[in-house]
């Protein structure tokens, strides 16, 4: 569920804080006031390693995790912002939709700096936060509501746990 914030709570606190503040200038960065934001507050964390990125696609099985030249080229909406997570503390990504509607959301936690997801050691989780297992997940599992005034969510990362696929670290 999405709790609706204002809009310029949201951008004041990912300008304010330089742990939050290390977006994207392009693709989904909250510094661009234009469009509703949405600060996915992140748990689950493994570690503190690597970085997280946070991805919004159109709301559809097609265009869910379809690369995103594919998604430009055929004029898809689609939003990308990387940050380095910070040595301590809360972390909290925020990312610009297209606008307000359903978009399907994906956060990765990127531990070895490749930019490719690496199923032995990287994290995933979804609005839903539905445990994952070993089926690759569907766009029911990353729907998200975003209202115009913006808002936030929590999502729990899923890391690969032996023969039963991801699921949290706490479980």
């Amino acid at each position: 569920m999405i709790r609706a914030t204002p809009l310029a709570l949201l951008a004041s606190a990912a300008l304010a804080d330089p742990a939050h503040a290390q977006l994207d200038p392009v693709e989904g960065s909250c510094s661009l006031v234009s469009g509703p934001m949405v600060r996915v507050n992140v748990a689950g964390l493994s570690d503190r390693t690597g970085r997280l990125k946070v991805e919004i696609y159109p709301p559809t099985e097609a265009d869910f995790l379809r690369d995103d030249t594919g998604l430009k080229r055929d004029r898809r909406p689609f939003r990308r912002v990387w940050m380095n997570i910070p040595a301590s503390g809360p972390v909290a990504v925020c990312i610009r939709a297209p606008h307000a509607g359903q978009w399907a959301v994906l956060l990765t936690h990127d531990r070895d700096g490749k930019n490719k997801f690496n199923f032995w050691q990287d994290g995933a989780g979804f609005p839903s936060n539905q445990r994952l297992g070993r089926n690759r997940p569907s766009v029911r599992q990353a729907l998200l509501n975003v209202p115009a005034q913006g808002g936030q969510i929590t999502v729990r990362l899923q890391y690969l746990r032996g023969l039963g696929g991801f699921g949290p670290m706490d479980d």
